[in-house]
């Protein structure tokens, strides 16, 4: 049965990564762009990164621009953006696509393994997947949804205590 680690994706500075070199991390996946309204989510999404990488915790942000071409630039704008604006230090990939025919291998994965509320399209920027230590997908969260919301499941998929997220 196929999972996140039969992908690969190109990171931000051109380099090939296959998502298999995550194997027994917990995965935050996110699709991003730089000029939304859910854009100040990076800070959330590095502050939990920073938080729990060191207990496995890996935040994959793919910059794509279908929606109100809300991320117009290029790989190096976007890192340079991230970096400056929200000190990001998890890994970004290549911009991509998750929609449509040219929807990334990856992104029809996550959709197929768990589909939206409204079908299994992505909606709009800053949509997260939740990935669990084995590759499986254990969840699927709507850009709304604040990173500091989805705290408790990141511990729980980590396997700590809740008293040791404290």
């Amino acid at each position: 049965m196929p999972n996140v680690y039969d992908f690969s994706a190109r990171l931000n500075n051109g380099e090939e990564k296959k998502l298999a070199d995550y194997r027994g991390k917990v995965l935050l996946i996110v699709n991003t762009a730089s000029k939304c309204g859910f854009t100040p989510q990076y800070k959330g999404l590095e502050e939990l990164y920073e938080k729990y990488r060191e207990r496995g915790l890996e935040v994959l942000g793919f910059p794509c621009d279908q929606f109100g071409h809300q991320e117009p630039g290029s790989d190096e704008e976007i890192r340079g953006f991230c970096e400056l604006s929200y000190g990001v230090k998890f890994p970004l990939f290549s911009k991509i696509e998750v929609n449509g025919h040219g929807a990334h291998p990856l992104y029809k994965f996550l959709k197929d393994e768990a589909g939206g509320v409204l079908g299994d399209a992505i909606k709009w920027n800053f949509t997260k997947f939740l990935v669990g230590r084995d590759g499986e997908v254990l969840g699927r969260y709507a850009p709304v949804t604040p990173p500091e919301k989805m705290e408790s499941d990141i511990t729980r998929a980590l396997g700590m205590k809740p008293e040791m997220a404290a």
